[in-house]
């Protein structure tokens, strides 16, 4: 490699990791707390849930209580179980039946709530929102979707940055990037501790960082953005066209007749059907069409363990009016794309390998979140020298302060927001959504804001692990202190989900004070 092409690689490494760095650094911080949403959710609520619960829920019950509040004559009705928590997503199509619907006053769209079946309580999306499904949607900036999918398009370019900064930097260190990768220097100059510790930990990551660049690309850019206007455009929006071409399963269409069923159904035996096909399927779906109506079928729907299969997805369709078999569709045989698209979802969000994976995941991209910050430092000692004119390193460090400020404050203001929402946004708290999102933006520009008032990063990250270490060990004695789950009532009952969070914030705020620690004895031995 020539030296002109190794500078413009080196330099274009350097200008797209500093222009991404501090988006950067807000996915990864907030992906990472992502991979706990379900056990987040299931904290949060006071609301553990055990395996297979899905296939437990008594649907006879629940959509004879349905069709009490909210006739449910000529409708589908479709329950789907995405997320690991009691609280099921549910889909009520208008009527099709035109008097009923004419009377009603219903459009084409549909109405979409949460349910908890158990206790026979819905709730909308803006009183169902939750701290997991607000970190799950900051990481790719949904928050920011002013302007139809303008957070979207944002985090799909910076994904596009960052595998471009992750690939350039392998080009530029690839001569020396093995050698360095077991070389530590922790007594020599800042500069030379932070390249140390980011080669070292970027190597480490490596894999993992190009994975999550390129998934979340494709998921963010090739599926999210630019999925609708290829439908749109190119198939005249026409969704089954376009299922077809691009093999995904095609709605299955069972024609209204407008005959009052005289039959009785359990949708509850519909399930142990499917169950009886295939034992080891983890059954996340039931879906009726037509309600009601002498046409009504039920379809069951699941996907393999992933212990069996790391992806794919299959149903079983019934006539309801005589229990038969019409339709099946094998969840164990996947066609490619069904696969490959599969595949790069699991990789994204790591549900495949329980907690272990889950863990290495959530560890790995907090290791990825320091060798951003690492790059941006090295990036300013390298440029705090005295042939730079004074003006550029006021400016270089001005704005590696408000960086600073900006990311290092998210980890206290996190904190703050769990504790908050758990001390005062109650079950009878209405919009839930507007009460997370005040908190956390409110305090953590507060937060930014005050960092600024320090002259120096020692003293900016040294405060974020004071705060930040102080209330995520106040976190677990809330959760307690509210519903009683210590964290040894949490082993002795089996809430798993519930002791992961506190577990969380417990080893946080330790990790936090052992850290002071180790900076305090190296300021003491300068």
């Amino acid at each position: 490699m020539t030296n002109r092409v190794y500078n413009i690689l080196f330099h274009t490494h350097t200008i797209s990791g500093i222009v991404i760095s501090a988006l950067l650094y807000v996915i990864f911080f907030t992906g990472s707390i992502s991979f706990l949403r379900d056990e987040i959710n299931a904290w949060e609520r006071n609301e553990p849930i055990q395996e297979h619960y899905f296939r437990s829920i008594d649907f006879d019950t629940a959509i004879e209580k349905l069709d009490s509040e909210e006739k449910l004559y000529s409708k589908d009705v479709t329950f789907s179980h995405r997320y690991y928590e009691k609280r099921i997503g549910a889909f009520v199509s208008p009527a099709k039946d035109t008097t009923l619907a004419k009377e009603k006053k219903q459009g084409r769209r549909r109405g979409f709530f949460y349910l908890d079946a158990e206790k026979h309580h819905r709730t909308d999306y803006t009183s169902n929102y939750s701290l997991g499904e607000f970190f799950y949607r900051l990481h790719f900036f949904a928050q920011l979707n002013f302007f139809g999918r303008s957070g979207y398009f944002l985090s799909g370019l910076v994904a596009l940055f960052f595998l471009f900064a992750v690939v350039t930097g392998v080009i530029v260190h690839w001569k020396k990037i093995v050698p360095s990768f077991y070389v530590f220097r922790p007594k020599a100059k800042w500069k030379t501790i932070w390249t140390d510790a980011h080669v070292a930990l970027g190597l480490i990551g490596l894999p993992y960082q190009f994975m999550f660049a390129v998934t979340g690309a494709f998921l963010i850019i090739g599926y999210t953005v630019m999925l609708p206007p290829v439908q749109k455009f190119l198939f005249d929006d026409d969704q089954q066209a376009f299922n077809k071409v691009a093999d995904f399963n095609e709605e299955e269409v069972y024609p209204f007749i407008g005959e009052r069923a005289n039959f009785h159904v359990s949708y509850n035996d519909f399930i142990k059907k499917t169950q009886e096909k295939w034992p080891d399927l983890v059954i996340n779906g039931l879906k009726v069409i037509n309600y009601g109506d002498k046409n009504m079928h039920i379809q069951v729907s699941g996907s393999p363990d992933y212990k069996d299969a790391l992806t794919g997805a299959g149903h079983l369709t019934f006539r309801a009016s005589d229990g038969k078999l019409v339709k099946a569709k094998n969840p164990y045989e996947v066609s490619y794309i069904e696969g490959a698209n599969g595949v790069l979802r699991r990789l994204h969000y790591g549900d495949y390998g329980g907690y272990g994976m889950k863990l290495i995941y959530l560890v790995l991209g907090f290791v990825t979140c320091f060798v951003i910050i690492s790059g941006v430092l090295i990036w300013l000692v390298a440029r705090d020298k005295k042939n730079v004119p004074e003006y550029k390193r006021r400016f270089n460090s001005w704005l590696v302060r408000i960086y600073m400020a900006v990311c290092l404050g998210i980890y206290p203001v996190t904190a703050f927001t769990f504790l908050v929402v758990k001390l005062f946004a109650n079950g009878t708290l209405v919009d839930r959504k507007a009460f997370i999102n005040r908190t956390f933006f409110w305090s953590w520009l507060a937060v930014s804001l005050l960092l600024l008032i320090k002259k120096n990063h020692y003293s900016i990250n040294k405060l974020c692990l004071v705060s930040g270490g102080i209330i995520s060990l106040m976190i677990p004695f809330a959760n307690g202190f509210i519903t009683g789950n210590w964290l040894w009532t949490s082993v002795e009952n089996g809430y798993s989900q519930i002791l992961v969070v506190d577990l969380f914030w417990t080893c946080s705020g330790v990790i936090s004070f052992l850290v002071l620690y180790k900076m305090k004895q190296k300021a003491s031995k300068a």
